[in-house]
């Protein structure tokens, strides 16, 4: 059983990661961002104290996002391990939670503020499936069209230039002294997130010494000559 936490600021590439991770080794993808916006698209009371939170530039409180992982942790539906997304938020709850779960590393994706401001401001939802973009990597076929639903892409009411640096501060502030305390136990593994997701990936295989990303297969009609410049 593998059991991890992955950090990092927002619009460092941690849900492409986990996603990753838990796809290849069975494990649970839990994340807090995606357990808030399932209530908002289900619109539940929860939802709607989210909503007029991050509407207003801010980061949801403590209480609710432990309140929230806690119970879905309970579930115990995590057989062969979990990767935990966007938690733990602060000390306290960090040692609340190595004392509750004893987790094999956390997971530190660091990535340049100038870079996570880049990418976060090239997000783009899909206004009617949800299926998210972004377009610095994952550009739709037709401009301001859903691939998948024809929908129109929007950029979210909240990530503008100046709620999203506030976030990164916000962040910084918070989450040292978590980083501090995982280092302290040994716990932290950290990687450049600046790279090709593949590559980032691999590096996390890497350092947590498990197989690593399987080599895509040569195509069979390839000719034999030397590979084109990259």
């Amino acid at each position: 059983m593998h059991k991890y936490v992955i950090m990092g600021v927002q619009g460092c590439g941690k849900g492409t990661q986990a996603k990753l991770l838990a796809e290849d080794f069975d494990l649970v993808h839990i994340s807090v961002g995606d357990i808030f916006r399932w209530n908002i698209q289900h619109h539940t009371k929860l939802a709607a104290r989210i909503r007029r939170i991050v509407d207003a530039g801010q980061l949801v409180p403590d209480d609710i996002v432990a309140e929230i992982v806690h119970a879905r942790l309970d579930d115990h539906d995590w057989n062969y391990g979990f990767i935990l997304d966007g938690f733990p938020r602060n000390h306290a709850q960090a040692e609340f939670f190595l004392e509750s779960y004893d987790i094999d590393a956390v997971i530190n994706i660091e990535v340049p503020d100038v870079a996570v401001l880049q990418r976060v401001l090239s997000r783009r939802l899909c206004s009617g499936c949800g299926v998210d973009y972004n377009l610095i990597h994952h550009r739709p076929s037709v401009a301001n069209r859903c691939d998948m639903c024809g929908g129109e892409l929007v950029a979210r009411a909240d990530d503008t230039e100046e709620t999203i640096s506030k976030r990164i501060a916000d962040f910084h502030t918070q989450t040292q002294p978590v980083l501090d305390l995982f280092s302290r136990k040994e716990l932290i593994v950290t990687v450049d997130g600046t790279s090709t997701a593949e590559a980032v990936q691999q590096q996390i295989r890497l350092n947590l010494r498990l197989a690593p990303v399987p080599e895509a297969p040569l195509d069979a009609h390839a000719g034999s000559g030397p590979a084109a410049p990259v």
